[in-house]
């Protein structure tokens, strides 16, 4: 199949969170199963900068909504998928975060820069734009580029359509004043289309006027369906639930590998666990805190927001201090948390080290020398820090919700018995419900023989792409048959 893949960001290109190592990971992946792929994404200031050492070579230009516009091919750095870069640097030529200026806040004109995007998409499926290639499948990422399936729904000979979405909580929601702007016709400005309580939702394109529409784990696509993760598009997603799946997010195997991660101090695989203690000793001695391998040492990576459960983890401080842990954070978000880590760094630089912002080289560091990885999001879509620290031997706790429920299994005596545990898990939305979790997790570290049985559970689970890639390969079949395109 011919598969044009329309997403905001794409690793290594640009990154801020999941959605571009999923789009760098699965284009990859359908490529190896002889797909012809094409990645397409804005041509943001680094963007250009990532990909000037690999070469750029303008392949078409055309005016969308009173822009001109450029297409320029390239390749996604290390791989083999071609990826298509739109340039129109009025909307795009910025600095830094895609979607934030330099104050944290959302860009004023993100409604017209998305819009842009998704109808470059849409004429780039109609093969309207000169590139003499026409995909089978048009398979759009999240808000950013949600209007592209509702842009071509009355088009003849379209190509099918998949809507992916990896964060409900994300909708690009925008005014009607921003709806009439867009020029676009106006039956969209409907509540069976676009509009939404008097909004528009960007995001109802893709659920809305998408072939099939999913999301990035079983657990998700069944959560979002309610009113507790649903973001008043629980009926809507309901109504489509015939249309709606959930498939697991994979991980890069190869990039996030311990037995060859080149930011390791020392690789290790199931065979030589023993090694894995190097890179907790060379992170205490990095960061500035007690070398010491008997004492847990805990990691935690992701955004410093309520979703990830930074609330929850910060109220247990005590309890890791209390238990003689040592605690290690990297990530970055709302200036309350940051400045509480801060404090508690001041009071406790013994037991917690905290960066700020984001670092590859330290995250690969965490992943292989912590013990136990922290994850207690309020919700999460998937997650793939749970995989990574499965793959190097890092026990997860989290709370069971999204992809977290779909993999990681909770340590009791009957999933100890059958193989299946590894990692511990907490029920309940609370700050008191993670606390006695921690309470239960740590005196099991310190039982080596059963922690290390948690440690090869976990490196023994295969989360690579191949699988997932072959169920999207699938949900491309279904949503082919659905437009009537074969």
């Amino acid at each position: 199949m011919r598969i044009l893949f329309a997403t905001s960001e794409a690793y290594p290109l640009i990154k801020t969170g999941g959605l571009a190592d999923v789009s760098s990971s699965l284009s990859r992946a359908l490529l190896a199963l002889g797909h012809d792929v094409r990645l397409l994404l804005p041509a943001y200031r680094d963007v250009l900068n990532n990909a000037c050492g690999i070469g750029l070579k303008k392949i078409a230009e055309f005016t969308l909504a009173e822009h001109q516009v450029a297409l320029l091919e390239t390749r996604l750095p290390g791989t083999r998928v071609k990826t298509w870069l739109l340039d129109c640097p009025a909307l795009f030529d910025r600095p830094g975060n895609p979607y934030l200026d330099s104050n944290g806040q959302a860009y004023a004109d993100n409604d017209r820069r998305f819009l842009l995007l998704a109808r470059a998409a849409a004429e780039l499926a109609m093969n309207r734009c000169g590139c003499n290639w026409r995909p089978d499948i048009l398979h759009c990422n999240d808000w950013q580029t949600a209007l592209a399936p509702a842009l071509i729904s009355a088009e003849p000979l379209r190509p099918a359509t998949i809507f992916t979405i990896h964060n409900l909580a994300y909708q690009g929601l925008y005014s009607y004043d921003s709806f009439l702007a867009t020029d676009l016709p106006a039956r969209f400005w409907n509540y069976d289309a676009l509009e939404f309580h008097g909004q528009f939702s960007f995001i109802k394109g893709g659920i809305v006027f998408a072939d099939r529409v999913n999301t990035v784990s079983p657990s998700y696509a069944q959560e979002i369906q309610s009113e507790r993760f649903g973001y008043g598009l629980e009926g809507l997603l309901r109504y489509r639930g015939a249309h709606l799946r959930g498939i697991l997010n994979g991980i890069n195997d190869e990039e996030w590998n311990p037995g060859t991660d080149a930011h390791l101090v020392q690789r290790y695989n199931r065979r030589t666990l023993t090694l894995k203690v190097q890179n907790k000793l060379a992170l205490q001695r990095q960061l500035k805190l007690p070398q010491d391998a008997d004492i847990p040492l805990l990691g935690f990576i992701g955004r410093l927001v309520e979703q990830k459960g930074i609330d929850w983890l910060l109220a247990s401080i005590d309890t890791l201090i209390t238990q003689n842990a040592q605690l290690v954070l990297l990530g970055s978000g709302e200036r309350v948390f940051e400045d509480a880590l801060r404090e508690l760094v001041q009071r406790h630089p013994q037991h917690i080290a905290v960066t700020i912002g984001y670092n590859e080289t330290l995250a690969h560091r965490i992943e292989a020398g912590a013990d136990i990885f922290l994850m207690p999001s309020r919700f999460e879509p998937c997650g793939l820090n749970q995989m990574y620290s499965l793959r190097y031997g890092t026990v997860p706790l989290v709370h069971r919700v999204g992809g977290l429920a779909d993999t990681v299994i909770d340590m009791t005596a009957a999933t100890m018995d059958n193989a299946t545990a590894n990692g511990f898990v907490f029920e309940t939305p609370s700050a008191a419900a993670l606390q006695q979790t921690l309470e239960r997790a740590l005196p099991i570290y310190r039982a080596r023989k059963q922690w290390r049985q948690l440690q090869l559970h976990g490196m023994n689970a295969d989360f690579s792409w191949q699988h997932s890639a072959q169920a999207y390969q699938q949900l491309y079949r279904e949503a082919l048959a659905a437009a009537r395109v074969l």
